[in-house]
């Protein structure tokens, strides 16, 4: 009646609330409704309806700013943006992204898939309409943990002496994606149960004023709130007490499992195709919780998102007290499992590749430079995973295998994956990088090591001469397909996981040249700075052989099709064959 009629925010300013009240649900239907058929972030979204269109009842956006700090809870916000077609036309589906996008909207200021960065991101549009003489709001919404983040509190630090109009609108659910972690989250608690009253505030002890809204999901008061702090002279933080899942009974009851959901069947939250659960996931919970009942001292760390591995309620619970949640802080994750080692315990910190992009100083500087002997479990390390430019998993051989100190290693089956982790847990010599697996060797083709501590010694997959093929990581299987390829046209290439990313093995290399005359490097990841570049800088100026590197540009890639990108780069093993062919013939 009325969501499919709206174009741009200045079309519901009229709207009386009952009008509001139908908008709200019509929202809520169409995200029901496109979730159940191509799943996404439900949870997030259901629960901000009434507060987004409080906000672009109230605010004139996009001259005033909103700035969507966790920007998975943006679905709402585009419906009212001009992009509503993506909600309630099945052919439209795929047309937005998940998050914010400044492709697509002058609404969408930034794009934003790393949480806490918000505020910090408005403070710069802040400070800049206060150099210029501008009066537009300035409006950051935040939530779902993320003000456990070192950056939002940067950001609150700072604009706690701003003196000027800067509005926080603190989104609380009181969840993360799973249950939020951290003192300051007992403070919100005791300002929820107080009505906002509870002497403890952090957001006043910054300088900030504040206000608690106890129904974070009428839109009549939110109207009314937003109202009255519209064009102030002051910062503030707004705090609404928000249903995650708010109108979905299976996510209001189980708000960490609808988080983010796959297609599901309406009436019952039956998802319609069963998940298969990776098994590389799988082996990994288990090791962890059997290595947690043997030794006491191991601890498993998590940033917020249980721990890359999908560790359920229950694993946690048996975890206890050898299971830390430090909340969206994976500097502090970072420096914690150092100073674990340090201490004597024995630190795993697993989060995804994306995140880890957060964590290279800390790397650096307080695990490598201090040599503590500290784990960390890469996870979704794939342009197969994430395809969303916010969330990309490829990055991280690049970034992480120059580290000085840090041995850093790509196991390729889910056996050899286990063996790694098992050294990296007992070993007290190195800081220890590992790149689960995304895909690889169904089966290990080779006896799986026991120990690791030889290190930058390459695994021969199979011996031959030539043509050598250097597979790493999830692309040790593509160097093995390509080179089952090659020996049907009469060739016999060698096949070689190097296994560690952070060194090579100069003598096996060396041996090579002896015997093939060109060499390939196949890797998950940018060329840049990667694995392939420190192999062909081995090779300069050795005559004789020819090297060929395969892998991603140098680039930021968005809501691509992996098949294709692969197919576009060549990754697929009849293409890297016909191109030795070409080469050798």
């Amino acid at each position: 009646m009325y969501l499919e009629k709206i174009n741009e925010p200045a079309d519901i300013r009229g709207y009386t609330a009952e009008q509001r009240r139908i908008l709200a649900q019509e929202m809520r239907d169409a995200l029901i409704t496109r979730t159940s058929l191509i799943g996404g972030h439900i949870g997030p979204n259901l629960g901000i309806i009434e507060a987004t269109i409080a906000l672009h009842t109230v605010f004139d956006a996009p001259r005033d700013k909103i700035v969507f700090d966790v920007s998975h809870q943006c679905y709402p916000h585009k419906m009212l943006t001009g992009r509503v077609g993506a909600y309630i036309n099945e052919a439209e589906y795929h047309e937005v992204s998940g998050f914010t996008n400044t492709d697509e909207s002058a609404h969408d200021l930034f794009n934003i898939g790393h949480t806490s960065t918000g505020i910090s991101l408005a403070a710069g549009l802040a400070k800049a309409r206060n150099l210029t003489g501008g009066t537009e709001n300035v409006v950051v919404v935040i939530g779902d943990g993320a003000m456990s983040g070192g950056e939002a509190l940067e950001g609150l630090n700072f604009i706690g002496e701003m003196g000027s109009n800067f509005i926080i609108v603190l989104n609380d659910n009181d969840q993360s994606i799973s249950e939020n972690h951290g003192g300051m989250y007992r403070k919100f608690k005791e300002l929820r149960e107080t009505n906002g009253t509870a002497e403890d505030n952090l957001f006043r002890s910054l300088g900030l004023s504040y206000r608690y809204v106890a129904d974070g999901n009428d839109t009549e008061e939110l109207i009314r709130v937003f109202s009255e702090e519209k064009d102030s002279n002051r910062p503030i933080v707004i705090h609404i007490h928000t249903v995650k899942g708010k109108g979905l009974s299976f996510a209001e009851n189980d708000p960490e499992g609808w988080h983010r959901h796959a297609p599901f069947h309406i009436e019952s939250g039956i998802a319609k195709k069963k998940s298969t659960p990776d098994p590389y996931a799988v082996a990994t919970v288990d090791f962890v919780l059997k290595t947690a009942k043997r030794n006491p001292n191991f601890v498993y760390l998590s940033a917020g998102i249980v721990g890359g591995i999908n560790l359920s309620p229950a694993d946690r619970a048996a975890l206890g007290s050898q299971y830390v949640d430090v909340g969206i802080a994976e500097e502090h994750a970072v420096a914690m499992a150092s100073g674990l080692a340090r201490g004597g315990a024995r630190p795993i910190f697993g989060t995804y590749s994306t995140f880890f992009q957060r964590v290279y100083d800390q790397m650096a500087q307080d695990v490598a430079i201090n040599h503590n002997p500290a784990v960390f479990l890469a996870t979704g390390t794939s342009l197969y995973r994430s395809t969303d430019v916010t969330h990309l998993g490829f990055y991280d051989i690049s970034i992480f295998s120059n580290i000085p100190n840090l041995v850093y290693l790509a196991p390729t089956s889910v056996a050899e994956h286990i063996a790694v982790l098992r050294w990296a847990v007992e070993q007290t010599e190195h800081p220890v990088m590992i790149r689960m697996p995304y895909t690889g060797y169904e089966e290990s083709p080779y006896p799986v090591r026991a120990d690791y501590s030889e290190l930058n010694r390459s695994i021969v997959v199979r011996k031959g001469r030539d043509v050598a093929l250097i597979g790493i990581g999830n692309f040790a299987a593509l160097a093995s397909e390509a080179a089952d390829e090659l020996a049907r046209e009469g060739l016999n290439p060698t096949v070689v996981n190097p296994l560690y990313l952070s060194g090579l093995d100069a003598e096996l290399l060396a041996s090579l040249a002896e015997t093939h005359s060109l060499i390939l490097t196949i890797e998950d990841g940018i060329l840049a700075g990667g694995f392939g570049q420190k192999v062909a800088a081995f090779y300069g100026d050795k005559k004789g052989v020819r090297v060929r590197n395969y892998g991603l540009p140098k680039k930021f890639f968005n809501r691509y099709d992996p098949n294709a990108l692969a197919r576009q780069y060549h990754l697929t093993a009849p293409q890297i064959a016909a191109d030795v062919l070409r080469e050798m013939w």
